[in-house]
């Protein structure tokens, strides 16, 4: 690849974004840098403004200040060529319930206009594990193959960047492993994913780097280890306990009968006296 043809460094620069709803600040200043080909997660609690700044990303929602660029494209000058390099998998599935998995995937596949829709389908059916199912309606789908069905549709034309937006929520343990290998796989290939979550082990698991969005701004933003870093040293400390009463008395009345401390053979009455 040529200096001229290659990809840019960083696949997302965000620079002193700001979104405003009325009176309600959601974003206020947000600075974001995503490497290419890395898995970045953003971490934040309910209305953080994660998916605000998605919508923003992926051309959904404008901006009142600030900038964006994805895939070396500026969000607000040329939205369409933004749009032309990413995929959005929002909160919940853009499934049909009644297509098959196959069917699903074909169906993107013809509204993008690209060629040999079914090769396109069963490739991606195998590339997700879920070629078995490939014939089946989407509605018999676990909530976890539906996910993976969803990213993989979102695959269709092979686009550079990725936003998932909270992916895995409402999903139960298994379901969310079987996200986790999907977005892994999409690293792999070279795809560039931006992760909304509100997990912390989601990011934990997942991500190259991890970016908290508070309150309307980054707060911090670097790998795992760096973020463990911003904190004071671990420290261990002895504490004497006393034992209370209760456990006292539990103690005692919980010991045979002559075998409490100080009992002696003297102490049991023999036979004839405990007559």
């Amino acid at each position: 690849m040529t200096a001229a043809t290659a990809a840019p460094a960083s696949a997302i620069r965000v620079s002193g974004l700001t979104k405003s709803f009325g009176p309600l600040d959601v974003l206020r200043g947000v600075d974001l840098d995503v490497p290419t080909g890395s898995i970045v997660a953003l971490l934040g609690s309910n209305g953080a403004g994660k998916t605000t700044l998605v919508r923003i990303l992926a051309t959904l929602t404008h901006q009142d200040a600030g900038a964006a660029v994805v895939a070396g494209a500026d969000v607000t000058a040329d939205p369409a060529r933004v749009r032309e390099t990413i995929s959005l998998t929002g909160q919940f599935t853009a499934v049909d319930d009644v297509l098959t998995g196959r069917e699903n995937l074909a169906l993107v596949a013809r509204l993008r206009h690209l060629p040999d829709p079914r090769g396109i389908a069963d490739a991606l059916l195998a590339r997700f594990g879920l070629t078995d199912a490939g014939t089946r309606p989407a509605g018999t789908y676990s909530g976890g193959m539906k996910r993976r069905l969803d990213i993989a549709m979102s695959l269709i034309g092979n686009p550079p960047v990725i936003f998932l937006d909270e992916p895995t929520t409402g999903l139960d343990p298994q379901a969310r492993i079987e996200v986790w290998d999907a977005v892994r796989e999409l690293a792999a290939g070279g795809t560039t994913v931006l992760l909304t979550t509100q997990y912390l082990d989601e990011a934990e698991h997942l991500a190259d780097r991890i970016a908290i969005l508070h309150e309307g701004r980054i707060i911090a933003d670097g790998t795992l280890a760096e973020l463990k870093a911003l904190l004071p040293p671990a420290t261990v400390e002895y504490v004497e306990k006393q034992p209370t009463l209760e456990e006292v008395f539990l103690a005692i009345v919980g010991t045979p009968a002559g075998a409490r401390a100080g009992a002696t053979d003297a102490d049991t009455p023999a036979p004839e006296e405990a007559k």
